[in-house]
């Protein structure tokens, strides 16, 4: 039985398919161990959405190396897919695999080793390693369909991430994600429904559909699909909660709004996409619509649902966002007060059209700017927290933790709103009603 350690870098579609990939290693008999562990095979999901993450999967793919130089060490994803010969010149990197040949880690790799072990014992070489490398790297703007993996159970036994589909066809000036993950591919609906089915058997009360871009979901086959996938979805025996992820503001209609608060499963849990406050900034980025329009699309949520959670991503320094700029975005931030935000410092990322601009910013100012917008935040998040106080707030529970020496039972709310309940008695995956009524911490609420 060959020891395999896995590490994942990146975002939750990342997350799901490291996931699956250490699903059908267990499958085959490999051994899972800690990734600070000596291990027979080191599996590194890779990152390359800024010039950053490129480096961190460099250093993990090194570390592994490091802590057994006779190991297999296994380049998977987004770093593989854009660093292409990069990545297999790269010493550390025994065996690189592009993001669509994620399904068939298991038999690339045994593939792989059967190759190693001929050689060491001075056999004929059944394959050429040079070509085996080159061959695990497949350009998938090519590719016409998505990949299916199929999960079946994930670390908690509460909430599943599912996959839908695949790819982008924005091309914004500042991403890299399109050449990596390449053009828009969605599950077929059936697949889904299988893979949420056997979630929901197995226990699973909350699934949330992630991808790199879901609100394109369907757009490949001709027309829109997310929302009669939802309300497919909604229709599954056991699951009681669907989350959706980051949604693009254009999918965000009257109608659209309308229609998933007729489905009483999915959470008033929004995250939209923003980036900037500032019209000029967003046409740079290559952003499809602008301030004001993305005002309206909050003002259908809040309309529509009962004080709904609604998140955004920010991006602070920006090639040429001036002061004016970043005073723009932050007084639109502040007319939004959104319940999280995940502010980014810009970071320059090679091969994208942003790289090339003129007016880059410093790192200095860079760091100012998210300041002021991560204090903005808090004060915002705290704001809706307050909101809840006192009212009674449906619950699922999803681990216990120790704190400070007191017991709690651990969960979220349909807004996503963190809760704890004081309580010895497990209540992991049951779905409670409570009043809320008070703070633990900044991030976290009492329950009765």
């Amino acid at each position: 039985m060959k020891s395999v350690a896995l590490h994942n870098l990146g975002c939750k579609v990342n997350g799901y398919e490291m996931d699956v990939m250490q699903q059908m290693l267990r499958e085959r008999d490999y051994k899972i161990v800690p990734f600070d562990e000596k291990a027979d095979i080191y599996i590194v999901n890779t990152c390359t959405v800024t010039n950053i993450a490129d480096r961190k999967s460099r250093q993990m793919l090194h570390r592994a190396k490091k802590k057994n130089p006779e190991a297999v060490v296994v380049a998977v994803g987004c770093y593989v897919q854009t660093g292409g010969e990069d990545a297999l010149k790269d010493e550390g990197v025994d065996l690189a695999i592009g993001n669509n040949r994620k399904k068939d880690l298991v038999e690339i790799l045994e593939r792989f080793l059967e190759e190693r072990e001929c050689r060491q014992n001075g056999e004929e070489d059944i394959y050429s390693l040079k070509t085996l490398r080159h061959t695990t790297i497949i350009d998938i703007a090519k590719a016409g369909e998505f990949e299916n993996m199929e999960l079946k159970e994930t670390h908690g036994h509460t909430r599943a991430y599912v996959k839908i589909q695949d790819g982008c066809n924005q091309f914004c000036s500042y991403c890299i994600i399109p050449y990596a993950r390449g053009r828009v591919r969605s599950r077929r609906e059936e697949d889904i429904l299988r893979e949420v089915g056997g979630l929901a058997a197995r226990g699973y009360k909350e699934v949330v559909l992630t991808g790199i871009h879901i609100s394109s979901y369907g757009t490949d086959r001709g027309e829109p699909e997310l929302l009669r996938l939802v309300r497919a979805i909604h229709g599954t025996e056991g699951i009681e909660r669907i989350r959706l992820g980051s949604l693009e503001p254009g999918i965000v209609t009257e109608e659209f709004a309308e229609e998933l608060r007729k489905l009483p499963k999915v959470c008033p849990h929004f995250h939209l996409s923003l980036q900037s406050g500032c019209d000029a900034t967003l046409k740079r980025m290559n952003r499809r619509y602008t301030a004001g329009e993305y005002y309206e699309k909050t003002k259908i949520l809040r309309r529509i649902f009962d004080d709904p959670a609604i998140t955004a991503d920010v991006i602070v320094g920006f090639p040429g966002e001036t002061e004016e700029e970043f005073a723009e975005t932050a007084a639109f931030l502040e007319k939004i007060r959104f319940y999280e935000m995940h502010v980014f410092k810009y970071s320059r990322r090679k091969g994208t059209r942003a790289a090339a601009m003129d007016g880059q910013v410093g790192d200095e100012t860079k760091a100012e700017r998210s300041g002021i917008l991560l204090a903005m935040e808090r004060v915002h998040s705290r704001e809706f927290r307050e909101r809840i106080l006192g009212r009674e707030q449906e619950v699922l529970f999803e681990e216990e933790k120790n704190i400070d020496g007191t017991l709690f039972q651990t969960g979220h709310t349909r807004q996503y709103v963190k809760v704890a309940k004081k309580s010895e008695k497990s209540l992991t995956n049951e779905l409670i009603l409570g009043k809320i009524k008070g703070f633990l911490s900044d991030d976290m609420m009492l329950i009765e």
